[in-house]
């Protein structure tokens, strides 16, 4: 450390007296060329008389300003303007003691000027040359070729640090942009091909080993579109971290990332229900059932940035419990003795059971008090809930009855219950028992002061279980890709916007509401499956194989948000639409087919309890024969 230290004072004061040299070379020429290389005795000796104030002046900026302490091999605009000022000020000081201190009115006026404009010139060429030398280093370094799409300010900035920056191994080849005026213009002596339509053409000629899309502020159409002309390529594509991720407005080579299938999903951002969000959860108690799977972890982590005074995280799998209740933790104490948004400090209580077990749940009430509960446990794939019907209508209505209940009887203020749009006309047991569990809650509303509200979804993309997770394993086994039909279609959300409306939903609820999240167009998974293989650098059928399976039981084509035997009605927040069933059961008759189902239950009578979901579930069209855990075919 010593040395170091003693090696960066002898540099600072090499480079002062380098700073003091420049500037008596400066004055000198400007002397020379004032009188054609010959100067009078007399200037002469106005020149030698007075350096040494000169020198005195330039010496101080220069240590006010800390151009002493500058790396020059990075040297850049922000730099040169602090220089410019520097010397500026310099020179106006210089002429004011000379003129009005020491009294020299006969020292020529030019000569301010001439040493001015030669200072600048010899100061930043200096740094510009030790610049050019440091960052060629010797000759063209390797690395991987990159052609940049986006010649903006984000393509600028991305350039400059791999040319800074030869541990990062990447050379840009040129640039693509759609501004006519740039092309065949340079940054930082990369040239700029001209526009998409020279895309081809580029990557032909100067052969770039991936594609950097460089536009952080483009939105998913224009990325897209960008994709659809790279795919042909069969080249990796990297792109930046959108503006609101990037904090400073500064991006770097580390930033680069893989372009993934959520780039590509066109998603309108959720603007309207903050602040009614916010109020709704701050400084309460909040459970979350199911905080463990994808879904209960984001909203964990959305709502502890809405300042509950209590969030309670409930599952009976510990692992996943485990890694949210430590992800919070961590953020606990990232803000410890910070008020959290409006005041409040959210404590953060992880509890182990089954909402099945009805002792536990009395337990949990009457210890955290919840005063909203978001229910987001459930049994969810269908085909194992196909071979698993007693199992999905234990978890799926009788957990939820159980919680809905608890909710109620300790006047909690809401309960919001996740549904999904497999319970909209429901060809699966696991689309029934969530269709029974949105009368449940319906039900409950309407004699309960609690406000029971439901949002129901499609597929969110990434989510344990979901089709990406299972593609990318394929991926990475090399393939193939399997799906089930090759016209089978899907709503996908990403997780974050999934549960930013569930929340707006919540806070928009006033009891009884079927909230159905706006899901844009269905995404065949077919080109999912084409996308996800792109984007990994290899050729569809030809390096990754696709295999068709069939429609496995209880599997539909394509979904639907909005049963037959609902209307719809509009929201007042966007992207929320509300459905209105024509008919409801009564409290009567739940308990009377719930009571039904309690004894095919204890029965274990896998055919009876499909049954009694029928005549619960009118329009509820599944298979008849399906394969039960407890022998056979029931």
């Amino acid at each position: 450390m010593k040395g170091r230290a003693f090696t960066i004072k002898n540099r600072r004061a090499a480079v002062t007296l380098l700073h003091l040299s420049v500037a008596a070379s400066a004055n000198l020429a400007a002397f020379l060329l004032r009188f054609d290389l010959n100067i009078p005795a007399v200037y002469l000796r106005q020149f030698l008389l007075y350096l040494p104030c000169l020198l005195c002046v330039r010496l101080i900026f220069c240590l006010h300003a800390g151009l002493h302490r500058g790396l020059w091999r990075y040297f850049g605009i922000n730099d040169l303007g602090k220089l410019v000022r520097t010397v500026t000020f310099g020179s106006i000081a210089f002429a004011f003691s000379v003129r009005y201190i020491f009294g020299a009115a006969g020292y020529p006026l030019s000569i301010y000027m001439l040493d001015w404009i030669l200072l600048i010139m010899l100061e930043g060429g200096v740094r510009l040359v030790i610049r050019t030398v440091k960052n060629t280093g010797g000759g063209e370094r390797g690395g991987r070729r990159v052609l940049v799409i986006g010649a903006g300010d984000a393509g600028e900035m991305i350039v400059r640090d791999m040319k800074n920056n030869p541990k990062y191994a990447y050379e840009p080849v040129g640039f693509i942009d759609d501004d006519p005026y740039k092309k065949d213009l340079m940054i930082h002596g990369v040239p700029i091909f001209g526009g998409r339509t020279e895309l081809a053409h580029a990557v032909m000629r100067h052969r770039p080993d991936e594609i950097l899309i460089a536009m952080p502020g483009a939105g998913h159409k224009a990325v897209n579109g960008i994709y659809e002309k790279c795919q042909d390529f069969h080249l990796p594509i990297k792109t930046l971290p959108g503006l609101c991720d990037v904090l400073d407005g500064k991006v770097t080579v580390s930033q680069i990332k893989a372009l993934q299938l959520e780039d590509l999903l066109e998603r309108a951002p959720v603007r309207t229900g903050s602040e009614a969000v916010k109020k709704l959860i701050r400084g309460k108690n909040v459970l979350v059932t199911g905080a463990g799977g994808s879904i209960g972890q984001e909203l964990c982590r959305q709502i502890m940035g809405c300042g509950p005074a209590r969030l309670v995280l409930f599952d009976r799998y510990e692992n996943g419990l485990f890694a949210i209740d430590g992800e919070l933790h961590r953020l606990a104490t990232k803000k410890n003795g910070v008020k959290n948004n409006g005041g409040w400090a959210a404590e953060v209580s992880s509890v182990v059971g089954d909402m099945r077990d009805e002792g536990a749940l009395e337990h949990l009430f009457s210890t955290h008090a919840p005063a909203i509960v978001f229910h987001a446990a459930a049994h969810k794939h269908v085909p194992l809930m196909e071979s698993n019907p007693l199992e999905a209508v234990r978890n799926n209505i009788f957990g939820t009855r159980n919680l809905i209940c608890a909710a109620s009887r300790y006047h909690a203020e809401n309960f919001v219950l996740i549904s999904t749009d497999k319970a909209v006309n429901p060809t699966s047991v696991m689309g029934a028992t969530k269709r029974v569990a949105e009368f449940l809650a319906m039900r409950m509303g309407s004699f309960s002061p609690t406000r029971y509200t439901t949002v129901r979804f499609g597929n969110v993309l990434g989510s344990n279980g979901s089709v990406v997770p299972i593609f990318r394993e394929q991926l990475g086994r090399g393939g193939p890709l399997t799906i089930t039909h090759p016209e089978v279609k899907r709503f996908f959300m990403l997780t974050e916007e999934a549960v930013r409306l569930v929340l707006v939903a919540a806070a928009a609820g006033k009891g009884g509401e079927i909230f159905v999240l706006e899901m844009g167009e269905q995404i065949k998974v077919l080109d999912l499956a084409l996308n996800m293989i792109r984007l990994s650098g290899f050729v569809p059928y030809e390096e990754i194989k696709i295999e068709f399976t069939g429609l496995r039981p209880g599997e539909k084509l394509y979904e639907e948000l909005f049963d037959v035997t609902e209307k719809i009605v509009p929201c007042p927040f966007e992207r929320l639409r509300i459905a209105v069933p024509e008919k409801v059961p009564s409290r009567e008759e739940l308990e009377w087919h719930l009571s039904a189902l309690k004894d095919h239950l204890a029965r274990k009578d896998a055919r009876g309890a499909v049954s009694e979901l029928r005549k619960m579930v009118p329009n509820f069209t599944g298979q008849e024969v399906f394969t039960g855990i407890f022998g056979g075919k029931s």
